[in-house]
């Protein structure tokens, strides 16, 4: 699996990042799901460099003009719920892509909440197979749901190609990913973490994305 850090070059995302984990700013739950969502449209603009390209002749009222226009056919798989602002802002970029989504979620297996296991229980995917595979999902902790998504969706076909896209990873989920997920898939992240508390929360991370996004849960 080939890793890639966008962090580690100067850009306008380390500025939402920088708002994210801010304290202060996470009070204002429209404000940080507008900085998932635009750390999207720019992770999907990054990952566009990597697709397959046809060429295209457009007609224009004065004459024609010689273009490429992308030729694959883009699955777009979000893991529910914290996914849907960061889903947001890929389908801004591939607005014809087709959509998937799956409930894989976490849940505490002791009475410490330091030992989790992963539960799925809803997908709503089209075939992906041939298609290019794109799964995003802002947090890639221990890596158990996305994996748990992963799998899921490869039930589906055989993909061209896959990408998975994170806000923030630890060390942790991306050697989970590396075990489980095929070697010419490519991980995206905004940053990538020290590593996890005892809790299993990225640290410093920013805390929970989906109680950050849409209030906290039961």
């Amino acid at each position: 699996m080939k890793t890639i850090n966008l962090s580690k070059e100067n850009s306008v995302m380390n500025h939402f990042m920088a708002e994210l984990r801010d304290k202060s700013y996470q009070k204002n739950r429209q404000l940080f799901r507008n900085n998932i969502r635009r750390i999207g449209e720019v992770m999907a603009y990054e990952i566009s460099k990597t697709l397959e390209y046809k060429p295209k002749t457009i007609t224009t009222p004065l004459g024609n003009s010689d273009t490429h226009l992308i030729k694959d056919d883009i699955v777009l798989a979000t893991v529910l719920r914290a996914g849907l602002p960061f889903h947001e802002g890929f389908l801004n970029f591939y607005d014809h892509a087709e959509n998937a989504f799956v409930s894989a979620f976490r849940m505490y297996t002791n009475r410490e909440h330091t030992e989790v296991g992963i539960h799925t229980e809803y997908m709503a995917s089209p075939s992906i197979k041939g298609k290019t595979l794109i799964i995003v999902d802002p947090m890639l902790a221990t890596g158990g749901s996305m994996v748990a998504a992963y799998e899921a969706l490869l039930k589906t076909g055989k993909p061209h190609q896959v990408h998975i896209a994170s806000v923030i990873a630890a060390p942790e989920g991306i050697e989970m990913l590396e075990k489980n997920v095929a070697e010419d898939v490519t991980l995206w992240c905004a940053n990538i973490d020290p590593g996890m508390n005892e809790h299993k929360y990225i640290v410093p991370g920013f805390g929970d994305c989906g109680d950050l996004c849409y209030g906290e849960k039961l």
